[in-house]
């Protein structure tokens, strides 16, 4: 936007200011959700073009990143729906099969781990480990390894908060396979964050 005409409407969007400071942020969360650079490149530019067009809703209630990476957070969402829409993708065996022991079946707490099968406490806090980045690098490292659809099914779950009904429905499955599919997320990210990570001598972190 030229400076003219930021001067006739300094309340109009500005979205080169937004790849300025939110870019690569924005890149990086794509990226780590999407892991493929050409996706990620694409959905940050539907999210700018997309806040471009409904900058009107926004009236600068919370902040302007956080507006952002929800719209990236819907995006991408959008293209997991319509991945699995397009692709009828046959379940494997251990993805089908459901061992109940492992995950509470009923209640508000269905889909998560029973007390007695629940990891172990690493003693570390979130909010520190947030702060972290080189936790975030060993962390996406870990996540590579796993199938796309479990590693976007844990991320949906853990890192986007949906629900599991949201998930089941765009992933196109059921929420029996939704809990394997997190358990085995799971203990592949406790196994490979504990070995790369928790037992590193601590003052590499």
């Amino acid at each position: 936007m030229s400076q003219e005409q930021r001067a006739k409407d300094p309340q109009a969007p500005d979205p080169s200011a937004w790849v300025d400071e939110h870019g690569d942020y924005l890149y990086r969360y794509a990226l780590f959700r999407l892991r493929d650079s050409a996706l990620a490149e694409d959905a940050v530019q539907e999210t700018l073009l997309a806040a471009l067009q409904a900058y009107a809703n926004f009236a600068g209630r919370g902040s302007e990143r956080t507006w952002l990476v929800g719209i990236l957070k819907h995006k991408i969402t959008d293209h997991f729906r319509r991945i699995s829409r397009e692709a009828s993708v046959p379940q494997r065996e251990d993805e089908a099969f459901v061992d109940e022991n492992f995950f509470r079946t009923e209640g508000e707490w269905a889909g998560h781990w029973r007390a007695e099968q629940a990891p172990s406490d690493w003693h570390a806090s979130p909010v520190a480990l947030v702060e972290q980045g080189e936790f975030w690098l060993v962390f996406q490292n870990c996540l590579g390894p796993l199938p796309p659809r479990i590693a976007s099914a844990f991320v949906m779950r853990e890192v986007d908060g949906l629900t599991s009904e949201e998930i089941c429905e765009v992933l196109s499955i059921k929420v029996n396979n939704l809990w394997v599919m997190l358990h085995r997320a799971r203990l592949h990210l406790r196994h490979c964050l504990e070995l790369n990570w928790f037992k590193r001598p601590t003052d590499a972190h």
